[in-house]
């Protein structure tokens, strides 16, 4: 009798693990790496709404966006550990991420999985690297932010 109450039990704690750690989608990198490429249009609630889903709520807001937790992410083969969506609080609209690598190292990765360059539009000695369709790597710490940030678009009665 209590061998299978101890298996019950063994089976709902390995459910409750898997459900608090998110599985990273199969559609990461089409929906996210694209949105971080500027390949696609820039809305903010798309992301939000798509990082809850399979993410969870958001950890915190800070800097004018809601973070997110992404343990097992990896885009360009480089982990990514946190994703940033813009929150409407600034005159930007934004999603960006946390690579655990440099600059230079995720400039590379990029570049030799999608044939998109960056250039260094600074001679800083923590240079800002940008592409033509506005998508930005930056140093964070000793990680990487990628982000494309883009204006909101004015409101449909004023164009």
């Amino acid at each position: 009798m209590l061998l299978p109450c101890l298996k019950r039990g063994a089976l709902l704690s390995a459910l409750f693990s898997l459900s608090a750690h998110a599985v990273t989608p199969t559609t990461f990198g089409t929906v996210i790496g694209s949105a971080l490429l500027c390949n696609d249009q820039t809305s903010n609630q798309p992301f939000y709404d798509y990082m809850v889903r399979f993410f969870g709520p958001p950890y915190k807001r800070d800097g004018g966006a809601w973070w997110f937790r992404t343990p097992d992410a990896r885009l360009w083969d480089t982990e990514i550990s946190e994703v940033m969506v813009s929150d409407d609080t600034w005159p930007l609209v934004f999603v960006g991420a946390v690579a655990e690598t440099t600059p230079d190292k995720l400039e590379q990765a990029v570049s030799a999985q999608s044939g998109v360059r960056y250039a260094k539009i600074d001679s800083s000695s923590f240079p800002v690297r940008e592409t033509k369709p506005g998508s930005r790597i930056v140093y964070f710490d000793r990680k990487s932010k990628i982000y494309c940030a883009k204006f909101k678009p004015l409101p449909s009665a004023l164009r």
